[in-house]
This record gives structure tokens, C-alpha cells and sequence, in this order.
């Protein structure tokens, strides 16, 4: 059967597929080779999960069309393992918890941007503090930087020729805006705004910055995918001599963060795409680097403890992609690691070596050695431009050196990734069952009588000076109803006071999973609890 025939005989959505201009990948699918599978009798059960539209080729202004998602398995055992899995997700889906937890919401007015309720800003701001505490060990710097930007700055970053349409933008007195979809280039302008010496690296610069991405509405999930996030984004400015201890410090630091929350990972090495910027040579260099970081965290030989992912590197710099395994053994991409070429000779960035005099510019600002004047105005570099831009720079880099002048390395690098996002995933990791130490709820005080609410108080005021948590049930509802509810609503412990309570300066304690822990002084169950959180428990 000719081409031209199967054009004739086949619906418009099958020509589109044989049309020339299409992507490679597509028209590499072969939609009318029969059979799809070697042998029917293989599969022996099959379920529909859901049905979806999806725009033709992505794009919102195309045809919308209708995706089925399906699953097939060689026996019915898999099957129902699967549908298992599926039911206990299900259960845990954070945007069930979510809202039967009180912690966050959504609201048409400002979609894909989630509003967090008070118990979700609790659990929000646990995570942002611990990581703050693990900065302040290790040797980061919190900065802050703006949302908005004038163009110039994504012309300079590459952003602008290379995600502009995921980017919300506007324009004021005649100037184009753009609302920053990450905070790198903002970080290069601070690393910019003065001389830097050797003897400053590594700067390992750390923000949570609030950072906006346009999704197409369709794509929007919960807090999985959404459109204002924040990030817990650093990036470490650093020698090439250094960038295989601060790898090493960085898997160091992850491994840390994600022992304690109980998750495994996976560790791939993404090397050099097709679309590479730079010289083979540095990517080696960058590659081999990497390797050695990997080898040396994992404490193994090449390749063990690690896979090697060929070409799916960022077009700027190789990368470490880590994938961590929940509770139900699903797989999630939030950290990561890579390595950056590019973004310190679009901003012009230097660090002076030894035997170059370290004192600041004479003017303070900084200005001239970033080469970016904020001023001035830019348009888009055609590609020979870029050639061009491309052999003045490696001239620019041999005259530097001489001079004593060096590039920096950048590494990017994040652990929870979006914390929006890295809220859902602990959400149902934890089905809702938080530990102590992130928990939204700790404790709640419940008087077997209205008239020991007085005492109430006082336990709740006495346990609040740890900075935990604490509410009191005043409702005159009887005691087995006040405690299934705490239960039910996730509270870590129960502190049930009577009469014996009040004449003791004592508590009676109970967990969430009905375990009675008996009485305890007052003061001895408040040093508990501090010994419970410091262990992250």
C-alpha cells in the first residue's frame, strides 16, 4: 500500500501524523502496523482508568482531542495488586486530606495558585524552617531577590528565546516585564554587584523565592501542578577545583533531609544532549566531575549505586536527577543537581585568582564586571550574532586569564524542589498521619467536665512554651465523642485532664492510635515531646 493510498483511506488525524512538517517522534509512531501487541492471548486482563483531553500536539489553539488511558497485565493477581495500589492512593490523595485537614484551597479568581489555610501554613513553614536550620550548619546564605524583571535580563539568561511562552509578562512605559519563572539569573545579578576573590567561593547563595510558571489550565492538579510556587532554590558559585566537594556536600545534605522523612531515592547521571552550548572538552571535564561526586558519595566503583543517562542533560550543563521512592513505592522527581557554564559568561562573571588584588571596584557598584547595565536596552541575537558572541568570548576568557580573572561554576541545586508540590507528595506519604515535629495538630487538651476547662488552659499555656501546638475541646460533648474526633482529626496526642489531673499537675496521655500512655507530670510530658521533635519523631 502506497503512501498516497493510506493518505486517501485514512481519517485527517492519521494524515496529520504522516505530514513532513511534524515532529520526528511523532511521525516515527507507525499508526496503522498491526498488531500493537505480539499476541493478544498475553494479555489477559485489562482496565480503562480514565479518559482526558488533550490539545493536538499541545498547543491551545489546536483541536482538542479525547485521551483514553489504559492498562493491561499478563494475570488477573497483577491486576488486582494494581487496583489495590490504586484504592490505598486514592486514600491518600492530598487534595482529599487537604481539604478534610483544613490546609489549603483553591480559588477561581487566581487559578493554579494555591491559598494555605492556617494548619497548611504550619506544616509550610516547619519544612522552610528546617531547612533554614540545615543552611545556617552548612554554610548558605539566604537571599532575596525581586519577582519582576525587565526582558533584558531573561535576553541575557536565554530564558527569553527559550521559555517566554511559559512566562507571565507585561508591559509598563513602554517596557516589557516578566513575572520569574526561577530565581537563577537573579542570583547571577547579586553575585555580579561587586569584585569577588577566590577566597570568597564557595558562595553558596539560598532563596525561597515565590516564582510564577503560565501552565495551560488543562495540566493544573492540585499541588502538584500549579502556577505560583516556591522553591528552595540555592545556587553555589564556586571554582571548578570545587565542584566535586560541593556535589559530595550537596547528595550529603539530601540524604540527610530525605532519611528523616522516610523516603529512598534512585541517582541518574544526565550527560551531554544534542543541544549542547560549549566546548566538548569543558563537558567532559563537567561529566567526569560529576562521576567522581557520585562515586564517591555512593562509595562505589562507575556505575554501581548509580545509572548513567545518556543525553538528557540540560543544554547548559550536565545534571544529577534524583528520583525518590513515597510509601507506595511511586516515584518522584524533586531534587536536583547541576552543573552551569553558561549563565556566568552571559552575565560576564569572575572571580580573581590568587596574586590579583582582592579590594573592590573604586565606584562600589560592581557594574562593570558583570557587563550587564541595567539601563540598557537589548534585542534578540540572531544566530550569527551569537557566532560571533561565541568567538568574542573565548577571546574574552584567554585575556582574562592572563589577568588573573576566572569564570565560576554554578551549581544548581534543590532538594524539595517546589514545596508546594513537595507538600503533596508528603501528604500522601504520610496519608495525613503527620509526626510530631511537622504536625499541624500535636496536641489537644480534653476535660472529662466543663469545669476543668480552667486547667485546660493551663496545660495549653504550659506545653505552647515549647512551641507546640494546642488546642482545647470546650465543647460539652461527652468524652468518648471528644476523643474519637481528636483521633480522627490526626492529633499526635490526647491529654485528657480530670480531677486527679488538677490535684497531681498532671496529664493523662493517649495517642491518635488509641494507645494509653497513662499519667505523667505536667512538665516531664513537655520534655517528652521536645525529646520526640528533636529526633524528628
Amino acid at each position: 500500500m502506497t503512501k498516497n493510498s493510506r493518505l486517501r483511506a485514512n481519517t485527517d488525524w492519521k494524515i496529520k501524523f504522516l505530514h513532513p512538517n511534524l515532529p520526528i517522534a511523532l511521525r516515527s509512531r507507525n499508526l496503522f502496523r498491526r498488531p500493537h501487541v505480539p499476541n493478544s492471548a498475553k494479555v489477559k486482563t485489562v482496565m480503562v482508568r480514565k479518559t482526558g483531553s488533550a490539545y493536538w500536539l499541545g498547543k491551545v489553539e489546536n483541536e482538542s482531542l479525547q485521551r483514553v488511558y489504559g492498562i493491561s497485565f499478563p494475570d488477573k493477581a497483577q491486576m488486582k495488586a494494581y487496583k489495590t495500589l490504586l484504592a490505598e492512593a486514592a486514600k491518600r490523595d492530598h487534595r482529599v486530606i487537604g481539604k478534610d485537614q483544613k490546609l489549603f484551597m483553591f480559588h477561581p479568581l487566581s487559578p493554579g495558585s494555591a491559598f494555605l489555610l492556617p494548619h497548611g501554613a504550619r506544616i509550610y513553614s516547619t519544612l522552610v524552617e528546617f531547612l533554614r536550620e540545615e543552611y545556617w550548619r552548612r554554610g548558605y546564605e539566604e537571599v532575596g531577590s525581586p519577582n519582576v524583571f525587565d526582558f533584558q535580563l531573561w535576553e541575557t539568561s536565554g530564558h527569553a528565546g527559550k521559555y517566554k511562552e511559559n512566562m507571565f509578562s507585561f508591559d509598563v512605559e513602554n517596557r516589557e516585564f516578566g513575572v520569574k519563572p526561577m530565581n537563577c539569573p537573579g542570583h547571577c545579578l547579586i553575585y555580579g554587584s561587586t569584585r569577588r576573590s577566590y577566597r570568597e567561593l564557595p558562595m553558596r547563595m539560598a532563596e525561597f523565592g515565590v516564582l510564577h510558571r503560565n501552565e495551560l489550565s488543562g495540566t493544573l492538579a492540585g499541588l502538584t501542578r500549579v502556577r505560583r510556587f516556591v522553591q528552595d532554590d540555592s545556587h553555589i558559585f564556586c571554582t571548578p577545583e570545587q565542584v566535586k566537594t560541593e556535589v559530595v556536600a550537596f547528595l550529603q545534605f539530601m540524604k540527610h533531609v530525605y532519611d528523616i522523612f522516610g523516603f529512598t531515592f534512585e541517582l541518574e547521571l544526565s550527560t551531554r544532549p544534542k543541544n549542547y552550548l560549549g566546548e566538548i572538552e569543558t563537558w567532559d571535564h563537567a561529566e567526569q566531575m560529576l562521576t567522581e561526586a557520585l562515586c564517591e558519595f555512593t562509595n562505589s566503583k562507575r556505575g554501581e549505586g548509580w545509572e548513567l543517562n545518556p543525553g538528557d542533560g540540560a543544554f547548559y550543563g550536565p545534571k544529577i536527577d534524583i528520583k525518590l521512592y513515597d510509601a507506595l513505592r511511586r516515584r518522584h522527581q524533586c531534587a536536583t543537581c547541576q552543573l552551569d557554564f553558561q549563565l556566568p559568561m552571559r552575565f560576564d562573571l569572575w572571580y580573581h585568582g590568587p596574586g590579583t588584588q582582592d579590594a573592590p571596584n573604586a565606584d562600589g557598584d560592581g557594574v562593570a564586571e558583570t557587563g550587564l547595565v541595567p539601563d540598557a536596552r537589548s534585542s534578540p541575537v540572531t544566530d550569527v550574532e551569537q557566532v560571533d558572541t561565541d568567538e568574542k568570548m573565548v577571546s574574552t576568557e584567554a585575556k582574562a586569564a592572563a589577568s588573573g580573572k576566572h569564570r565560576p561554576v554554578i551549581v544548581h541545586r534543590a532538594i524539595y524542589g517546589s514545596l508546594e508540590r513537595f507538600l503533596a507528595i508528603l501528604t500522601e506519604h504520610y496519608a495525613g498521619k503527620w509526626p510530631l515535629w511537622l504536625s499541624p495538630r500535636q496536641v489537644i487538651v480534653v476535660p472529662v467536665d466543663p469545669k476543668f476547662i480552667d486547667y485546660s488552659r493551663e496545660v495549653q499555656e504550659e506545653v505552647r512554651k515549647s512551641k507546640f501546638f494546642v488546642d482545647v475541646d470546650a465543647t460539652d460533648r461527652k468524652l468518648a465523642k471528644k476523643v474519637r474526633e481528636a483521633q480522627l482529626a490526626q492529633y499526635n496526642f490526647i491529654l485528657v485532664v480530670g480531677q486527679a489531673e488538677v490535684d497531681e499537675r498532671s496529664v493523662n496521655v493517649r495517642t491518635r492510635e488509641n494507645a494509653v500512655q497513662g499519667t505523667r507530670p505536667l512538665l516531664e510530658f513537655r520534655k517528652e515531646l521536645e525529646a520526640l521533635r528533636s529526633e524528628f519523631k
